[in-house]
């Protein structure tokens, strides 16, 4: 039984004009660290506080001594057939990179391709509608945007927000000794891998999607905590790859506790039917010689260690003494699932940054 719309929209299903849907549909790490091997020859000037040059979030620019401006962008193609949900969705993921950087969102820009021989006006429409009802969650406005014909759907934001310069949170500061905590469950990639098939169930379509627009909320009361060292948040290259990024900041390793990592309801079972999709394989190309699996690791756990997460949960990197007060903040803002996850470790000699036990 599949569910991949609350209601009929006319027209062809949204998944079936996309080659890849959500943050799944990212450039796989292997190929994208090729790309931009020649890239950033530019000089920086001294306000960029961060820029390109940790794979963070996003970039940030101080204004004064009170206020740096955030910047960021993040669009995809289809994740959902619901015009509306989609729209949900790609607005969540996109104003995700503000919170993890310890910002408040302020404004966002609309970004829209649309195959307009191919989709109505009336469902574009309920796109851009579901995009806007959560910004105006987030407090801020859509306030302008670009729009081409393109033959694929694609639909996102730059979204903007400010942090005072000395909160911003990158992913590049983890330390030796600190703990991870993971503010949402894993298991969006599968989900979107079973509602393309049209084997999801209605509840796993609602779980699909109150996981992916839940807002990253807890980020900005994590920014203004003393023992919070490092923030990210878990998207396209899933969880490993973004304990990777974390790991590489820190020049460490990371110890994950698999069994204790948050995972969606029936996830496991969907994967195990063979629900999976695409990038996580690429995923897994692209940073596998990293990672050190624990004897036994089945295809299924592997599956779900690099799935692409869409709008996926914060993932923190704390001292030891502020895990009670980090998942009491995340309790507050509704991240029941919120769970510690492992810690930052000292490098091995071994070539893993990533150790699962």
């Amino acid at each position: 039984m599949s569910n991949s719309s609350t209601s009929p929209t006319p027209g062809p299903r949204l998944t079936s004009l996309s080659h890849g849907g959500g943050c799944g549909c990212k450039i796989a790490p292997g190929l994208l660290s090729e790309i931009l091997k020649n890239t950033n020859r530019l000089p920086m000037p001294p306000e960029l506080l961060v820029g390109i040059e940790t794979a963070d979030d996003a970039a940030v620019y101080q204004l004064t001594d009170e206020i740096a401006l955030i910047a960021t962008t993040d669009f995809f193609m289809p994740i959902v057939d619901d015009p509306f949900d989609f729209g949900r969705i790609a607005a969540a993921n996109a104003i995700s990179d503000v919170y993890a950087m310890g910002g408040k969102p302020i404004m966002a820009l609309a970004l829209v391709g649309m195959p307009i021989n191919v989709l109505s006006t009336e469902v574009i429409g309920r796109i851009l509608e579901g995009g806007e009802s959560v910004c105006r969650a987030a407090g801020i406005p859509i306030a302008g945007g670009h729009t081409i014909d393109s033959v694929e759907p694609i639909y996102g934001l730059v979204a903007m927000g400010v942090v005072h310069p000395k909160r911003v949170k990158r992913n590049a500061d983890a330390r030796v000794g600190d703990r991870l905590i993971l503010g949402k469950p894993l298991g969006v990639g599968v989900l979107s891998a079973a509602l393309k098939k049209e084997s999801l169930s209605a509840e796993g379509y609602a779980q699909m999607i109150a996981v992916t627009t839940q807002l990253n909320t807890p980020g900005p009361d994590l920014a203004a905590m003393d023992g919070v060292h490092a923030l990210t948040d878990v998207t396209g290259f899933g969880l490993a790859g973004h304990a990777l990024e974390l790991a590489r900041g820190a020049k460490a390793a990371v110890a994950l506790d698999w069994a204790r990592v948050p995972m969606l309801d029936g996830v496991r079972d969907l994967a195990q039917r063979g629900m999976v999709t695409g990038a996580s394989e690429r995923n897994w190309a692209g940073y596998g010689a990293e990672v050190s699996l624990p004897y036994g690791f089945s295809a299924v756990e592997l599956a779900l260690l690099t799935d692409p997460q869409t709008s996926g949960g914060l993932l923190v990197s704390c001292d030891a003494s502020a895990v009670a007060d980090v998942l009491a903040v995340f309790r507050r803002h509704g991240f029941g699932a919120a769970a510690e996850i492992g810690e930052i470790v000292a490098e091995s000699g071994s070539g893993s940054r990533l150790r699962l036990r």
